[in-house]
């Protein structure tokens, strides 16, 4: 694996795992007289999806406590504006009476990012039949999407996926501009990314829509607009 360098490396066993999942899935998919390895890696993507599940809800969990502390973190910060050392101390104070931890937002991100670079090399390094490597329009799933279909969906679904998330936010500038930023990104580096790992994404955001639509169904978690 000399040719994907030190990361490569580093994510190997990652990859080797991700292979090695994939080709069992590919196993499957072909006693159902699916060829395409794009059917393995849309049911692989379920999979982890659904493995993460828990820490998605621990992340919304997180994220609408936050929401909630928002307008008392706010006046404590105009309160102990000129004491950053006082101020730390009293909105730690303020997480720890709520039980909320600031950082749990963001473990779903940090678990998902080495699997999606995992998931890179594995496709990287993947070696396609001819049969397997066509999917619908798409001639090779180890090259970029000739006719730009995945890019433009992989800009959509990152963009209502971040609305989705980002609902309270709608009010806040530097909210509005990540929903619009971030998913022309994605779909800018998309334009080079091999069509199977721009697959992925595509699917892993359509679930983690679907996980949220299902877990807004509690109004407890639901966001609610004009509290951030």
């Amino acid at each position: 694996m000399e040719e994907v360098g030190f990361f490569g490396s580093l994510l190997s066993p990652i990859e080797g795992l991700l292979s090695f999942v994939l080709e069992g899935l590919h196993s499957v998919t072909l006693l159902a007289n699916l060829h395409s390895y794009g059917w393995s890696i849309i049911l692989l993507t379920i999979i982890i999806k659904m493995l993460l599940y828990p820490l998605t809800v621990k992340q919304i969990k997180s994220m609408r406590a936050m929401q909630e502390l928002a307008p008392k973190l706010k006046k404590m910060q105009e309160k102990y504006k000129d004491n950053p050392q006082v101020l730390q101390q009293k909105m730690a104070n303020i997480y720890k009476d709520a039980g909320v931890n600031p950082l749990a937002g963001c473990l779903p991100l940090l678990v998902q990012m080495p699997i999606l670079m995992g998931m890179y090399y594995a496709l990287y390094n993947l070696h396609y039949a001819e049969s397997t490597q066509i999917f619908f329009w798409l001639p090779n799933l180890s090259e970029p999407d000739p006719l730009y279909i995945l890019p433009v969906l992989s800009a959509l679904t990152t963009f209502l996926q971040t609305k989705q998330t980002s609902a309270t936010g709608a009010d806040n500038p530097q909210m509005r501009i990540m929903m619009f930023v971030m998913p022309l990104f994605i779909g800018w580096i998309s334009l080079n990314f091999p069509s199977g790992l721009v697959l992925y994404w595509v699917t892993m955001n359509v679930v983690q829509i679907a996980q949220q639509w299902w877990m807004y169904r509690d109004n407890s978690l639901k966001p609610k607009k004009g509290e951030a």
